[in-house]
C-alpha cells in the first residue's frame, strides 16, 4: 500500500485498488465525484439505489454461477438439458436486472423519504437479502401453493 501525506485525503481513493474497495465496502461512486474520507454512508437516492442493486447482482451471480457450473458438469450428455446452464445464468442476470432494480429503488426511496443515511453494510445486507429471499422462495415453492 502506498503511504500518502497526511493532508492528501482526496487522492486516497485513486490509490486504492478495486479489490480493497470491494473489501472495504466502498463500491458506490459518490455523486459529483466527491470523497468523504472514511465516511462510507450513502446519502443520495442514487448512491443508495446503486449500492443495494450492486450487491443484489453480485450475490445473485454468486448463487447462480456455481449452480450453472454444476448443471453443466452433470447434464452435458443429455440432449435437451445440456442447455439448462444457459437458462440458469440468464435467471441469475435478468432477475436482478428486472426485479432487483425495482426493489432496490423501493428500499432507497424509503430511506430517502425518511431522511436517513444508509451505511455500506446496510446496502450489502439488503442486496444479499434480496437474492437470499429469491433463493428461499424458489426452494420452498411458495408461489406454487397460492
Amino acid at each position: 500500500m502506498v503511504a500518502l501525506p497526511p493532508g492528501n485525503m482526496t487522492d486516497r481513493y485513486s490509490e486504492i485498488g478495486l479489490f480493497q474497495q470491494i473489501l472495504g465496502l466502498n463500491l458506490v461512486p459518490r455523486k459529483n465525484g466527491t470523497n468523504r474520507g472514511n465516511d462510507t454512508s450513502l446519502r443520495d437516492f442514487s448512491e443508495m439505489w446503486y449500492g443495494v442493486f450492486l450487491w443484489a447482482v453480485v450475490s445473485s451471480l454468486v448463487f447462480h454461477l456455481p449452480t450453472a457450473l454444476l448443471a453443466l458438469a452433470t447434464l452435458r450428455q443429455h440432449k435437451v438439458a445440456r442447455y439448462m446452464p444457459i437458462a440458469i445464468l440468464l435467471m441469475g442476470i435478468l432477475g436482478p436486472l428486472l426485479g432487483g432494480v425495482l426493489t432496490s429503488a423501493a428500499i432507497a426511496g424509503v430511506y430517502k423519504a425518511a431522511g436517513k443515511t444508509m451505511i455500506s453494510l446496510e446496502a450489502l445486507i439488503f442486496g444479499v437479502g434480496q437474492s437470499f429471499f429469491v433463493l428461499v422462495i424458489s426452494f420452498f415453492r411458495i408461489l406454487a401453493t397460492l
